[in-house]
């Protein structure tokens, strides 16, 4: 359900009748009483939602209250403004700014898309660092201390890397200020941060710094909105998630445990990257990302051609991705994309399946002796 301001301007309209308020004086108690009661009746129907277990857009209001202005959009010549609404989730809306200009339409998208990503590690098992650039990673490590997992992160793609967005799953500590702060990087966001952590941060008086005081729940049920000319599309948040036992092994040759591993990790960072997506990675770190393509091949092949960018910049013999794994958000239409993956040096494909050639694009990784699994869940991300 979307919250009208027409409604209340039909109640004000009966006002002026009986009474004889002026025009004026009447828009100005409508937009008032909208602001002010909206808020209300969302999260009034939210909690009604969530009681009943219902997640479908229909059963919310959409509603936000305005939280401050911006200089501009995604461009100096649009206007713009940050709104929160009734969601109790920690992220961007509910972090606090220690230090640093204030955020930009652009910096607040993509420090919500940094932060969404890194959530899915849970930070009791590993770290987990998220380099973000123009809404897309650029990096994504785990590791067993931030700093290790972003000096991973950071050697996928450390030229796109620089003005970016720095994602953690866990508190900001010194090692791992110490090592940021050592080229540009535009927000940080954490849980928390050590005292010694922000001194360090402090250093550098343009970097902003937020604390969300908690990560958001991958899981959680929510919704997200995408306008259009004359309305909008709402659909669920995609809270979708694959584990070991979701995967059906498709080829002849079954992953490695390691290959498991990697491959669950690459699917959930593609699940973050603009469609179509490839990923791939080797222990536990992208080491190339091929986002936002038309065609699944270019991506397969921009990924690809980025990790000898990076294996040239580190003084490496071969590129990563000679032994590594690598994630598909959506099937393979035909066998041509697997064959390029094949080519980069991956041995573990996961994807999830439900292609008319799935039987070509099987035989393509058995003849290429991959080993390849099937999720059943796609994660399209426009």
């Amino acid at each position: 359900m979307v919250v009208d301001p027409a409604d209340y301007m039909d109640v004000l309209d009966e006002i002026e009748r009986l009474d004889g308020t002026t025009l004026p004086l009447r828009k100005t108690l409508a937009a008032k009483a909208f602001a002010h009661t909206s808020a209300y009746d969302a999260g009034i129907a939210t909690w009604f939602a969530e009681q009943l277990g219902h997640d479908m857009p229909e059963t919310r209001v959409i509603a936000g209250t305005l939280e401050r202005a911006l200089r501009y959009g995604e461009n100096p010549h649009q206007q713009a403004a940050f709104y929160q609404t009734s969601e109790q989730r920690c992220g961007v809306a509910s972090a606090i700014l220690v230090q640093g200009k204030e955020l930009s339409y652009n910096n607040l998208n993509d420090t919500d898309a940094a932060y969404e990503l890194v959530a899915e590690f849970d930070p009791k098992r590993s770290a987990a660092v998220a380099i973000i650039k123009h809404a897309n990673p650029c990096g994504v490590a785990i590791a067993p201390t931030l700093a290790a997992a972003y000096e991973k992160a950071l050697a996928c793609d450390s030229t796109s890397a620089f003005g970016g967005i720095v994602a953690l799953n866990r508190d900001l500590d010194e090692e791992a200020a110490t090592e940021i702060v050592k080229i540009f990087t535009e927000v940080i966001i954490a849980p928390e941060a050590t005292p010694e952590a922000k001194e360090i941060v402090a250093g550098k008086k343009n970097l902003r710094l937020l604390l969300a005081g908690g990560l958001p729940d991958p899981r959680a049920p929510g919704l997200t909105f995408r306008s259009l000319a004359g309305g909008f599309l709402v659909q669920s948040r995609d809270n979708g998630m694959v584990e070991g036992a979701d995967l059906q092994v498709v080829t002849k040759r079954h992953p490695t445990d390691q290959e498991f591993a990697d491959l669950i990790f690459a699917f959930t960072v593609a699940k973050h990257v603009k469609s179509n997506t490839i990923v791939y990675a080797k222990d536990g770190a992208t080491v190339g990302i091929g986002a936002g393509q038309m065609s699944r091949v270019d991506s397969a092949r921009i990924a690809a051609r980025k990790a000898q960018d990076a294996a040239q910049a580190l003084g490496l013999d071969a590129p990563l991705t000679i032994g590594s794994v690598a994630a598909s958000d959506a099937f393979f239409p035909f066998a041509d994309g697997l064959q390029v993956v094949a080519e980069a040096g991956a041995t573990a494909v996961i994807q999830p399946g439900g292609s008319m050639r799935d039987d070509e694009v099987i035989a393509a990784a058995d003849e290429a002796g991959l080993a390849m699994v099937f999720t059943g869940m796609r994660h399209f991300r426009h």
